[in-house]
């Protein structure tokens, strides 16, 4: 596959690679981590694939040059290297950005200047449900003033039928994080909706949601499949974002109590259970660390914990909490095998047995790799 930006974007580290020896690749670099943690027990089966790696992406975040152009960051700089089409994008973000980008031309819109802090447009974020057809778009600007909004947005929706939505996040910070606090929806409902494991989920601009939706799929299967759910099961969904896996695992569970320290995802999880009608799960808007303390302090009996941490993996005082609380099960799904060999060496020293390592490709032609691990109480 041809990709003109490929060397100077430096986004899609394997893209020269044939997909079956990047898969292997992957595997190889679990395997290297298991050795060097000493963690001879540990097999690391074959990286389970994805049936198309090209265009999996359901959300995309641009910048722009100047010259009105849209882009990618160059690695490790401020400088945008313009982009018409990518292999990984979703085909319709593409397009969308395109037409946006020829609208910045005609309606003669300011794009911002990081060294001058001047301008008005920061980036446009796309996301796509991928099984609804349905697209948001995010404009992030310096101010909630736009003038000829309307007519921006009437060109923009009469072209592209599936944008249900279009936000306008303000964000003034001089930082380069992306979306700022306060949001103006300018069309539609301010957020949109896909389906996964057969439930249905609200995605507003700031949600979490899996970037390769047919993969996280394939990874919730496998990772639920590991867990031993019979029904009677109180079962703990930590770091749970919009509360995607835990809703997955309620159907096999008396109960599922999801944490999660960011606010507005707690709130989409709330909603995300009340749209599916389901009534054994209860989200808690909190510290996963801190949640997982208390319960131990208060000794809990819980079965089985999902944890799908960030990239930095968790905490010795969670790991000491699950000790404490000794559910039977434990699976952790990381998108850093790095920081989950280092937490599973802790958790080998609490007293659990874990003896397989499966990498899942989340997100084919990087290097990045997910993997799902099962803990059990020895």
């Amino acid at each position: 596959m041809n990709c003109k930006i490929f060397k100077q974007c430096g986004s899609c580290d394997y893209l020269h690679i044939a997909y079956e020896e990047q898969l292997k690749k992957k595997r190889e670099y679990c395997v290297q981590l298991v050795k060097k943690a000493k963690l001879s027990q540990v097999k690391v089966a074959d990286t389970i694939g994805a049936k198309d790696p090209y265009h999996y992406r359901n959300k995309v975040i641009v910048g722009f040059n100047q010259r009105n152009e849209a882009g990618f960051y160059e690695e490790n700089s401020h400088k945008i290297i313009p982009y018409t089409t990518c292999l990984l994008h979703d085909e319709e973000s593409d397009a969308i950005i395109q037409k946006i980008a020829s609208l910045l031309r005609k309606y003669k819109i300011q794009i911002y200047n990081e060294d001058r802090r001047k301008g008005f447009l920061r980036h446009v974020l796309i996301r796509r449900g991928i099984k609804t057809n349905q697209t948001m778009v995010v404009l992030v600007t310096t101010s909630s003033v736009f003038p000829g909004s309307k007519n921006f947005v009437k060109e923009l929706t009469s072209q592209f039928k599936n944008i249900k939505t279009i936000v306008m996040n303000i964000n003034t910070r001089k930082t380069s994080i992306v979306l700022g606090n306060d949001e103006k929806i300018l069309f539609g409902k301010g957020y949109i909706e896909d389906e996964l494991c057969g439930l249905r989920f609200k995605i507003s601009p700031k949600s979490f949601y899996q970037i390769n939706r047919d993969q996280c799929e394939v990874l919730y299967n496998k990772a639920l499949s590991l867990l031993d759910l019979k029904g009677s099961e109180t079962v703990i969904d930590t770091y749970c974002g919009i509360g995607t896996i835990g809703m997955v695992a309620s159907k096999k569970a008396k109960q599922v109590i999801g944490v999660e320290l960011n606010k507005d995802a707690v709130k989409d999880a709330i909603y995300n259970a009340k749209m599916n009608n389901i009534k054994n799960i209860r989200f808690i808007n909190e510290d996963a660390t801190a949640f997982m303390v208390e319960l131990a302090k208060e000794k809990v009996e819980i079965d089985a914990v999902i944890m799908d941490p960030p990239r930095s993996g968790t905490t010795p005082a969670f790991i000491n909490a699950i000790k404490a609380l000794k559910p039977k099960q434990v699976v952790y799904i990381s998108c850093d095998p790095s920081t989950q060999v280092r937490d599973l060496g802790l958790f080998k020293e609490a007293g659990y047995a874990f003896d397989t390592m499966i990498p899942v490709d989340m997100f084919p032609m990087t290097e990045h790799v997910e993997c799902i691990t099962l803990l059990c109480r020895r």
